[in-house]
């Protein structure tokens, strides 16, 4: 991929060129919230809700009441996005932001392109002209698609026929095209007033040219005839498969060594809203520095030497200490999620940090009383203070380096046995399944420790030898120990390739 330079730290990061909303408006899977993203990567740092709505209607989006409206219901606080006071701004690092980037057409395609001597095919329909019988033909040659509504269905037949039709004549259309259909005679009883399709006096269907469903079922067709090509142009060259398949798994690899070099850092502040005390965890050399008082100063000038700073609610943190987060990889060590329904509604479980330390580590008492910690504090009592700090500093350790290892995290409360995704992770990184894998390739064994979290003086202190076995077909693989009993992957803490 090409890198471009400029002045802009989200494009940068990205790779890629800065944005015009004026251009982005019109791509096809350019919804509020993405084109919130593209007026982010267009200013290069945070933006308001009301600065964003003003944009939209400069760009002729929507005028900016109504775009503010839209936004604040299109859950903006979320990943890529987050918020920071009033202002909502962009983690390029972040997968979601290079997905985003892909879908809006800001990132060429991963894929191989189309062989030059591919079949020639007509031009695809637009969303401002009527659909022909033959667009219909061609989408729907393998069946129509199951999350399509009757309405949608028989606008797109009235489009195509440039008239009014009798219902019969539309089903008729349909049923000879596919083996299922959710037209029948009575799906006009279903259609409300100002719908797209107006049921004439005489009985026949008759659709609204100007209603913005039109368009929408136009854009329906459109990405169904362009899903067939492109799908029928890839299943038609195995060649193409395995080479993009290769370039994927080679880029993939070449992705998680440049993260794997990446100096890592974990902070755990106290008090979290105006610290006194911190302690650094290097996550390579599992040491913990701590800091109070007036020595906070010299702790912060030492996060210039790392790539990737973790903490919960990492960001605030950051900037209480003055530091600026969008310098550095930022990871999340906060719960994923705040919450849990259970036994039904109106039984809801709090997820904290500590809950899933114990659930996915099997520490009983993950971080230390606060009370007890400000009594320290205001005693003078630092050598206690530091030995607590730095025993929850483990802890976060711990929960960190299992969500390396699995890439989510365990919630266990009573009959719940889940797992959620563990936000500082990337999908990238070297995983327990690539271990798995790459033991397989090698046949030999893998290292693990199972269990509660390990020893911080000799972390592979209870080190157990595990073999991949699989089944015949390769689609599941599991471990076992030198006896043959299988070993519930939830509970290895550590893994690594035997010998390396």
């Amino acid at each position: 991929m090409i890198r471009v330079k400029s002045d802009n730290p989200y494009c940068n990061a990205l790779g890629i060129g800065i944005p015009k909303l004026e251009v982005a408006k019109d791509h096809r899977d350019a919804n509020y919230y993405g084109l919130l993203i593209v007026v982010l990567l267009e200013r290069g740092e945070p933006a308001t809700l009301q600065q964003a709505a003003a944009r939209f209607e400069e760009a002729g989006v929507a005028p900016a009441a109504q775009a503010l409206a839209s936004l604040k219901r299109c859950k903006p606080a979320r990943a890529p996005i987050y918020r920071d006071g009033d202002r909502y701004a962009l983690d390029p690092h972040d997968e979601q932001a290079d997905l985003w980037a892909f879908r809006l057409g800001l990132l060429p395609p991963k894929a191989a392109p189309l062989p030059e001597d591919r079949p020639a095919e007509g031009p695809l329909p637009t969303v401002d002209a009527p659909l022909k019988t033959a667009h219909l033909e061609e989408a729907w040659r393998n069946g129509l698609s199951g999350n399509w509504s009757a309405q949608r269905v028989a606008l797109c037949v009235l489009d195509a026929h440039g008239g009014a039709m009798k219902p019969q004549d539309v089903i008729s259309f349909v049923s000879a095209r596919s083996r299922w259909s959710p037209v029948s005679a009575k799906s006009a009883d279903y259609w409300r007033r100002g719908s797209a399709i107006r049921v004439r006096e005489d009985g026949r269907w008759e659709l609204d040219p100007d209603h913005q469903a039109l368009r929408s079922a136009r854009h329906a067709v459109i990405d169904r005839i362009e899903t067939r090509r492109s799908s029928a142009l890839r299943h038609g060259d195995p060649a193409v498969i395995a080479a993009n398949q290769e370039r994927f798994e080679r880029e993939r690899a070449a992705h998680a060594e440049e993260l794997g070099r990446m100096r890592r850092v974990l902070l755990h502040a106290f008090p979290a809203g105006t610290p006194q005390a911190l302690v650094l965890v290097d996550v390579a050399e599992r040491a913990l520095d701590t800091f109070v008082g007036d020595e906070i100063t010299r702790a912060v000038a030492k996060l210039a030497a790392y790539d990737i700073i973790a903490a919960i609610d990492v960001r605030t943190l950051l900037r209480t200490l003055r530091f600026d987060p969008e310098t550095r990889r930022l990871g999340e060590l906060g719960p994923p999620q705040r919450t849990r329904t259970i036994d039904g509604p109106g039984r809801t479980l709090k997820i904290t940090t500590g809950l899933l330390v114990q659930c996915s580590c099997g520490i009983g008492r993950p971080f230390g009383d606060e009370t007890k910690m400000r009594e320290y504090l205001a005693a003078g009592e630092l050598t206690k203070l530091r030995q607590r700090l730095e025993a929850d500093a483990r802890s976060l350790y711990a929960i960190y380096q299992y969500g390396r290892l699995h890439g989510t995290v365990r919630l266990r409360w009573g009959f719940l046995d889940e797992r959620l995704p563990a936000p500082w992770v990337h999908r990238d990184e070297i995983k327990l399944r690539n271990l798995k894998d790459e033991a397989r390739r090698r046949g030999v064994p893998l290292e693990i420790v199972v269990g509660s979290s390990p020893g911080w003086a000799d972390p592979w202190s209870r080190l157990r030898r595990a073999h991949v076995v699989e089944e015949p077909d390769g689609w599941r693989s599991w471990l076992v120990d030198d006896t043959g009993s299988v070993i519930p992957e939830d509970e290895i803490q550590l893994a690594r390739l035997a010998g390396g």
